[in-house]
């Protein structure tokens, strides 16, 4: 089943993918040759590979700290934007995503009820004196968290009609976790707060090598879930009867797809604090790019683009030449909020854009 836009000229998704991968690596070289110490890219190179820099500083800066920086960076773009994708195709509305449906406060609600209430709090990382235990137990609770506030989204949605209508309950499941994270935060010590806050700005550079050993395999693990629904999102494009009649158990696609937006949304809302803007706005960058919507080839796509934008945000927010780093969530925003404008202003309809 090919499902392409209206009026589409044809081209070629392969040079497509191609391209946008190419994008990826030219992002990720940059994130890690720039910042407040500029490495030169032959340098680079011999530090990747193993070899001794001409300063010795080099090594670690890269090794240490830029490497594990951009490869959650990597992670976190692919896993929002795919969970974004799903959302959008399932709820069959161009607005949707983890951070506008209240997915990624469910994932910090998960994330404030263990690191709160139990375990020494010491770094923005916020995760960082918890161990092993506490880290698995963080990144389950925010998966929880993620999966309770998206099955309730789901179900409020079978009853309403209205995508605006859905965009606003959405908002207020997120008011609602909101909430209940300031609750904690007011009965809470000043030193988990203040991590607390650090960590809502969101960050890419709090990933150890360690905690990586975690956050790594439960991303790929949701993404390996979510290119494999590529069918059933193809059929849910052109409705849930269409979907059965083409033999697609739709309850099952579901929980399938409510299971693997909960882990990507909540593995990344647990270590890099809430992003926003990342998970609405690439899949219409992407569709806008290869003109299609079919998620054969949009899955592997956002992925990729998906990535390229979370590195290119990491890089800004490092301001290269500078010792100041900006929030992320400001960085994310300033990219992702012009397209969701452009969504609006261009669609007279907003579901207009998910017709085949």
């Amino acid at each position: 089943m090919e499902i392409k836009g209206r009026g589409m000229r044809r081209r070629s998704p392969a040079m497509g993918l191609m391209g946008l991968g190419v994008l990826l690596v030219v992002m990720f070289t940059l994130d890690l040759a720039l910042g407040s110490v500029h490495i030169p890219p032959e340098h680079l190179l011999l530090i990747l590979l193993g070899g001794e820099p001409e300063r010795p500083s080099w090594r670690q800066i890269v090794l240490i700290f830029r490497l594990p920086r951009a490869v959650t960076a990597i992670l976190a773009g692919a896993a929002l934007s795919v969970s974004g994708l799903q959302m959008q195709t399932l709820f069959r509305n161009p607005l949707a995503g983890p951070f506008v449906l209240g997915i990624n406060a469910g994932a910090s609600l998960g994330v404030a009820l263990v690191v709160l209430s139990v375990g020494s709090v010491g770094t923005p990382a916020l995760l960082g004196h918890l161990g092993l235990l506490g880290e698995l137990g963080v990144i389950t609770a925010a998966c929880l968290g993620s999966a309770l506030v998206f099955g309730a989204v789901l179900i409020v949605s079978r009853q309403v009609q209205s995508s605006m209508t859905l965009l606003i309950l959405g908002l207020m499941f997120g008011y609602v976790t909101t909430a209940a994270v300031s609750l904690l935060l007011y009965f809470s010590i000043a030193e988990r707060i203040q991590a607390y806050l650090t960590w809502q700005c969101g960050s890419f550079g709090g990933v150890t090598w360690s905690q990586m050993k975690i956050l790594a395999p439960t991303v790929l693990f949701g993404l390996v879930i979510a290119h494999l629904l590529v069918k059933p999102l193809n059929a849910l494009l052109l409705g849930e009867a269409y979907a059965r009649s083409m033999g697609l158990t739709v309850q099952r696609a579901r929980f399938w797809m409510i299971g693997s937006v909960a882990v990507l949304a909540g593995a990344i809302t647990s270590f890099c604090g809430p992003i926003g803007f990342l998970g609405v706005a690439v899949p219409h960058l992407c569709r806008a790019l290869f003109n299609t919507s079919d998620h054969r080839i949009l899955a592997p796509a956002t992925t990729l683009m998906g990535a390229s934008l979370a590195l290119l945000a990491d890089l800004i927010a490092h301001l290269p030449g500078h010792q100041m780093v900006l929030p992320l969530n400001a960085v994310t925003a300033l990219i992702g909020a012009p397209v969701v404008i452009w969504v609006i202003l261009r669609q007279r309809n907003l579901r207009r854009s998910f017709a085949a």
